[in-house]
């Protein structure tokens, strides 16, 4: 009798353990596949696109149609403002990158150097 209630109480617990996990693990999926959603929404400067902008904007403080066109305007008036801005820095920074990999492909073997430009290439491709 004793045995039957201890195999129950063991076949309880192994369910309880399971349920838990099965929780658990299913809440850190969420968690985790939000925090890439978010990732994949981010360019490179760390700042989310105009248009994921404009998108959370519009759900967050419930803008009328009018609304969204006026904000459409601003953030492309300051888009361009932040490309004049910068547009000066293009060709340096151009120059430096080329200077920096001309840099790296002279520490490389021809193999490597072979390499390093499909490296380049599909970093590029991915800009």
């Amino acid at each position: 009798m004793a045995d039957k209630k201890l195999r129950g109480e063991a076949a309880a617990l192994v369910f309880v353990v399971f349920l838990l996990g099965a929780l658990l693990g299913g809440l850190g999926y969420h968690l985790w596949s939000v925090r890439v959603s978010r990732q994949q929404i981010v360019n490179p400067s760390g700042r989310p696109p105009r248009g994921q902008m404009m998108s959370d904007l519009t759900r967050e403080l419930q803008l009328t149609s009018d609304q969204q066109k006026q904000l459409g305007v601003i953030l492309r008036d300051t888009q361009s403002k932040w490309q004049a801005l910068y547009a000066p820095l293009d060709a340096p920074r151009d120059q430096i990158r080329q200077d920096s990999r001309a840099h790296i492909r002279s520490i490389l073997t021809p193999e490597q150097q072979v390499k390093f430009d499909d490296f380049l290439q599909r970093l590029n491709e991915s800009r």
